[in-house]
């Protein structure tokens, strides 16, 4: 646990970047596989109540036993609690609930597209430039998970009940990801996410109770093994390093490493939950890789003029 609280204390070196990178995209698209797994046995609001109010007591807790002070104004306390409403109980909530009709790898290939409107919506609300070559690079990389999505649809195995609740997901995320850089608040991100998942978890208690009954629970080991994984690896790592990559990257640059869970999202369900995997989805990750390299690619130094 100690990892998260030295996320927040300091900036890390420039070449601890890429780890966090890459343990981010692993959480997050191994979270769809622990998803789909979870809400085959217990009802998703109420799995996602739980995990966000044991993720948020966790959280707080560590902070008062390691005698912290509280590092967050009444300002800032509360923007964490509306991006947890948006970023958790909204975008997890939908996306849960489409996940009981929809593979893993889908939810995955949807919510992916987040790169693309996030970065509409910061150059208009966040200044964030939007130049053509991460125009190209979006493009490549939507034009990259439409041709994996494509193929998925027309083999017919998701509903579009469950398609339409994971794209009101995936707007979820987008307003949540612009809301964290608008409103830009100050303090730990450790507490933050802690408030941010409490905040959650109290919104979703009683959606979770009326429509859904503790009956419902099939107590089992996969059960277990996925909540723990959601919790700890989704609510509390996952949830702190993205919000890092946020303040140090911009949210159109870090939102483009979504770009990277339509493949691994795949592999894992295929990998885990034997989900069928073609060519032709393998086809759309050269574009990908391009429009990620293309968005997060530093923009070359104007050389300076030489004096005559």
């Amino acid at each position: 646990m100690s990892l998260a609280p030295s996320i927040t204390m300091s900036r890390p070196a420039f070449n601890s970047l890429p780890l966090y990178i890459v343990v981010f995209c692993l959480l997050w698209s191994f979270a769809f596989v622990a998803g789909k797994t979870a809400v085959t046995y217990c009802p998703p609001l109420m799995l996602l109540a739980a995990r966000f109010s044991l993720a948020g007591v966790l959280i707080l807790g560590i902070t008062a036993l390691r005698g912290e002070r509280w590092s967050l104004s009444l300002r800032d306390t509360l923007v964490f609690a509306l991006i947890g409403v948006a970023n958790n109980a909204l975008y997890l909530g939908l996306g849960y609930t489409g996940l009981q009709s929809v593979s893993a790898g889908i939810g995955g290939l949807i919510v992916s597209a987040n790169p693309v409107f996030t970065a509409v919506f910061a150059a208009l609300l966040l200044n964030e430039q939007l130049t053509w070559r991460k125009i190209t690079g979006l493009v490549l990389g939507l034009f990259g998970v439409g041709l994996i999505v494509w193929h998925r649809l027309a083999i017919g195995t998701d509903s579009l009940h469950g398609i339409l609740f994971t794209f009101a997901s995936l707007a979820s995320i987008v307003v949540g990801t612009i809301l964290f850089k608008l409103l830009a608040p100050k303090g730990s991100l450790w507490v933050g996410n802690g408030v941010q998942n409490l905040a959650a978890g109290i919104v979703l208690i009683p959606f979770a109770f009326t429509l859904s009954s503790v009956s419902e629970i099939v107590p089992n080991m996969q059960l277990l093994g996925s909540f723990a994984f959601l919790t700890l690896g989704g609510s509390v790592l996952a949830y702190v390093i993205w919000f890092h990559l946020l303040r140090v990257c911009g949210a159109t640059a870090a939102s483009a490493y979504h770009f990277l869970m339509p493949p691994l999202a795949m592999v894992f369900a295929w990998l885990v939950l034997g989900e069928h995997v073609a060519l032709r989805d393998l086809a759309g990750i050269v574009p990908v890789a391009m429009g990620i390299y293309l968005v997060t690619r530093p923009a070359a130094a104007t050389p300076s003029p030489v004096p005559r």
